[in-house]
């Protein structure tokens, strides 16, 4: 519904008002009807951006919405992280870890490819009817931030279809400047890995510093790329307000049951349920 509202915002913007219109390669930004600047990536659904100035404090993150209803949809864990950290490798260990005792259900987001639903299933996280794979196109946080129904629309679907207790939500690869929307996720991790070096906790964004959970991913290559992992632990810590991360080898299953204990934890105050 909203990508057609936005729609039509740019239809009457281009018959208007062409000044307002910028070409920029394959991508055009207006101003729509509401004085957001949208724009498109290769012709696909319109969106806005909410300007983000700085990476926000842990302590003053968006708070869990307290009025959630999760018979409607439950209780989802949003986990995010630029390209190759291990987003895909933790949605399946988390699988393993939870999924005799809980109904699960995920759903997966690509630009372009349904390659990390198909990783899942591939690799038996769980059956292949509870898994959903999203093609966001070239702007996956806008599906995990601004326009979130084309994941909302899977995840409800899904808790319903199987009474589910926990629902996963894995987003595309993105920049350090992509987080959740609080109604999306009601609990939110963030994955890095050492890979890219021991800076990237001190460079900070909304994930770095705002995510309940930030995961430091990929312990075993420190040595390899040079990063200090006590600069690291450092870092985070200061960027954090001393909000909590994990050191983790994900694929190895280091760290795996202090980030579940997490979740449970999460899961257990927001449901008030007791865990299985």
């Amino acid at each position: 519904m909203a990508s057609h509202d936005h729609h039509h915002e740019h239809n009457h913007d281009h018959d208007h008002d062409h000044h307002r219109i910028r070409e920029t390669g394959n991508a055009s930004s207006w101003v729509g009807a509401d004085g957001k600047v949208y724009h498109s990536h290769d012709g696909l659904a319109p969106h806005s951006h909410e300007p983000i100035y700085s990476p926000g404090y842990f302590t003053r993150r968006a708070p869990p919405i307290l009025t959630r209803d999760f018979n409607d949809r439950a209780f989802t864990i949003g986990i995010g992280g630029p390209v190759g950290t291990g987003k895909t490798a933790l949605m399946l260990a988390i699988c393993k870890v939870l999924r005799e005792k809980y109904s699960l259900a995920a759903v997966t987001n690509d630009i372009f490819t349904k390659e990390d639903g198909e990783f899942l299933i591939k690799n038996g996280a769980l059956p292949e009817e509870r898994i959903r794979a999203v093609e966001t196109g070239g702007c996956p946080h806008a599906a995990i931030r601004e326009d979130i129904s084309i994941n909302l629309g899977p995840l409800e679907e899904l808790s319903k279809l199987f009474k589910a207790d926990l629902l996963l939500c894995e987003s595309g690869g993105d920049n350090l400047a992509a987080n959740f929307s609080r109604e999306l996720a009601d609990y939110i991790i963030y994955i890095i890995d050492v890979s890219g070096g021991d800076k990237i906790p001190r460079k900070g964004g909304p994930g770095i510093t705002q995510a309940d959970l930030l995961v430091i991913n990929k312990t075993d290559l420190a040595a390899a790329v040079g990063a200090d992992l006590a600069v690291m632990e450092r870092d985070a810590m200061r960027m954090r307000d001393g909000g909590p991360f994990v050191f983790a080898q994900v694929k190895h299953g280091l760290g795996v049951e202090e980030i579940v204990n997490h979740i449970l934890q999460a899961w257990e105050a927001a449901t008030g349920n007791n865990r299985h």
